[in-house]
This record gives structure tokens, C-alpha cells and sequence, in this order.
């Protein structure tokens, strides 16, 4: 299948399906020297796991990854990174009884029609299962940029339904906040707003006893991104960023900065206006309206991201459809499921979007590093 490659200078390509033995992504492009364990991908993969709460997916997988080749007495080599997760909790009887219908809002018609067959386990390759592989890329990707430019990304719940999350500076935002109470209990749905955060678990709640779901918007944060990153035209910082976003599951909606609010802003007011102490390291913007890029190419602010999640589509509740025959049939998803996708969203969003700002940077390495020493 065709498709299953990102990025270039830093790239990964991943495999696996949701019921298969595992899933597995391959890292080229990785500079030698960089202090890589399996441990340092543990953190990601265990905020993204299934069954960790009582208002996600109840599937139980350890997801301990497993560095089969890359890395040599606790350094990367340079060459191709190879990271496999492997699948423990399949459960595919719950889908014979519906692998020839088609589930709203799901790929299995559009499956059928591209391939003229597909994997009806669990949803198969377009289950979110796959992110498993995305997750750990980008926490190699994660500590390749922290070393080399001091960037940093996280991500957190920033609306459930029509419950909203009040962040005065998403900057300021701390992982504590993101993943604990004050109390130290663990903050199950990831909302800085601990209040909200406590509205939107009692949502979501309500959604799984009454077999249903809800979606919601994430906020994705990178901060420590020089000025620079990014190539005119067709690869621009935010196309790169927006394909990422919009590459994960259930994600129908992306923006950045100011996002569509621009739409009814003058320019007078919508321009961030430069300034600087004198010199020219010192140039930069009173505000952020622009969300850290500008021209396609980071501004040196930090990149504020929001994302749209659809909510999810296998609901355990009969809903009307039709057999791959076009015949009438009513479908009832068995299989565990979230009834909300935020509260393991972050660690994936935060993934896409390291592993854009570690191919962009390594792309302007290649290119323009010397001229700007």
C-alpha cells in the first residue's frame, strides 16, 4: 500500500494492522550520536495506550517497544532506526458478525472500493491502532530536537462537546498540569483546566453509559523553533504540519494562529507588528497572531496548533445500514472503542507534529546552516 512514508530528510514508514502480530516503524535519516533507549519512548507510548482509564478503550496492550536496529551501545548509528510494538489483546471474533457490512463513518466502504478487499479485524490498517508506530518515531523525533535547537512539543485537551478549556497562555501550559490534579490523582482526559477537565470527564462519562461518543479540539504547542524552518512553496512548515495533522485518524479539521477567526478580522488589527532591542537578533513580534509562522517559514514565536476530532464511529448501538451487497443491515460495533478520542490524542498529535520540525530542521541543515554559522 502506497502511502505509508513520511517526511524526507528525517523519515519514517511504518507498518502494521489493528489485529495483526504488532506494528512496526522504520527511521531513516537520524544523525549518529544521539542517546537512544527504549525507555526514552516508553513516556509517549504510555500516555497513548489503550485501557488506561475508565473513560477510554478497555483493549489491554503493555506496548513495550522493542529497538531492533539503529542503536549501538546507547547511541544512534545513523543508519535505519527499526522500532516494533507488538499487538497482545486482540479480540477479532468481536467483528466476524459485521465483516460484510459497512460501519458509518468508518473506511470500510471506501476500503472495499479501493482495494476490493480489506482486513475487517478491528478496522485493519485505518484503525487508529497504527498510530502505536507514529507515537514512537516521534519521541525519537522529540529528543532529536530537544538536543539540537532546544525544542519542545506537547499537546493537551482543549474542548470536549461544547465544554471549553480557559488557557490564558498555552505556552505556559506545564506536562504536570497536562497529565495531574493538584491533588497528584491522574488527570485522565489531559485538560490544563483542571475544572473543565473535571466537566469533561463527567461528558464523556455520560457518552460510554449511554453508548455513544463525543468529539472535541486538541492544542498542540511547540516551543524553542528558530526562525527559519520550512520551504517554499509546495513544502511550507504549515502544509507539512497540516498533512501530518490531518494524516491522523479521525482528525477533520486543522489551524493555526489565529485560525478562522482571520476571517473576520481587519488587517490593521490582525498584523503582528515587529519590533526589537536594536539589533537584528533581537527582531520579533508584539503578539502571535500568526501562530509562529509566517510565509510558510517559523518566526522564531512558538507554533500554537488546535485540531478537530470527530467523535468516534464505533458505537455499541444499533445504527442502520447497508452489506457489501447493498443490502438493508443494521450494525452494532462490538469491539472496545472509545467514547471519547482526546484523552489519548496528545501524544499523537505531539508526534506529527516533532516529526515535521525534525525533517524541516534537518532540511535546513542540508541547506542554509553554514550560511547562517
Amino acid at each position: 500500500m502506497a502511502g505509508n512514508s513520511f517526511g524526507k530528510a528525517f523519515r519514517i514508514t511504518t507498518a502494521g494492522e489493528s489485529h495483526g502480530p504488532g506494528n512496526v516503524v522504520i527511521i531513516d535519516g537520524c544523525p549518529p550520536g544521539l542517546e537512544l533507549s527504549e525507555e526514552d519512548l516508553v513516556g509517549d507510548l504510555n500516555r497513548r495506550k489503550p485501557g488506561q482509564s475508565a473513560i477510554v478503550t478497555q483493549r489491554r496492550e503493555d506496548d513495550q517497544p522493542e529497538i531492533l536496529s539503529g542503536v549501538f551501545a546507547g547511541k544512534t548509528t545513523g543508519t535505519s532506526i527499526a522500532i516494533l510494538v507488538r499487538n497482545a489483546d486482540q479480540r477479532s471474533r468481536d467483528y466476524e458478525s459485521i465483516k460484510d457490512l459497512y460501519r458509518p463513518g468508518h473506511a470500510d466502504f471506501t476500503y472495499d472500493r479501493k482495494y476490493g478487499l480489506r482486513d475487517f479485524r478491528g478496522g485493519g490498517r485505518s484503525s487508529a491502532r497504527e498510530t502505536v508506530a507514529r507515537v514512537a518515531a516521534g519521541a525519537v523525533a522529540k529528543k532529536l530536537i530537544a538536543s539540537e535547537f532546544g525544542g519542545n512539543v506537547f499537546g493537551y485537551t482543549k474542548q470536549v462537546g461544547d465544554i471549553k478549556a480557559t488557557i490564558i497562555d498555552p505556552t505556559q501550559v506545564t506536562l504536570e498540569q497536562i497529565e495531574h490534579f493538584a491533588d497528584g490523582s491522574p488527570n485522565i482526559v489531559r485538560c490544563p483546566d483542571h475544572s473543565a477537565a473535571t466537566s469533561m470527564i463527567t461528558l464523556i462519562d455520560q457518552m460510554r453509559r449511554e453508548s455513544d461518543s463525543i468529539g472535541g479540539v486538541a492544542e498542540i504547542v511547540a516551543t524553542g523553533v528558530p526562525a527559519g524552518l520550512g520551504e517554499p512553496v509546495f513544502d511550507k512548515l504549515k502544509a507539512d504540519l497540516g498533512k501530518a495533522l490531518f494524516s491522523l485518524p479521525a482528525v477533520l479539521g486543522v489551524e493555526y494562529g489565529a485560525g478562522f477567526a482571520v476571517a473576520t478580522a481587519r488587517g490593521s488589527d490582525n498584523n503582528d507588528l515587529f519590533v526589537s532591542n536594536g539589533d537584528k537578533n533581537s527582531i520579533t513580534t508584539q503578539s502571535n497572531r500568526h501562530g509562529g509562522i509566517l510565509g510558510g517559514i517559523s518566526s522564531g514565536l512558538p507554533i500554537i496548533l488546535r485540531v478537530a476530532i470527530k467523535p468516534t464511529s464505533s458505537l455499541p448501538r444499533p445504527q442502520p445500514s447497508v452489506n457489501n451487497e447493498g443490502e438493508p443491515a443494521s450494525v452494532r460495533t462490538l469491539g472496545r472503542h472509545d467514547p471519547c478520542l482526546l484523552p489519548r490524542f496528545a501524544p499523537m498529535g505531539e508526534a506529527m507534529v516533532a516529526l515535521v520540525l525534525a525533517d524541516h530542521w534537518l532540511r535546513w541543515c542540508g541547506q542554509c546552516r553554514r550560511k547562517n554559522a
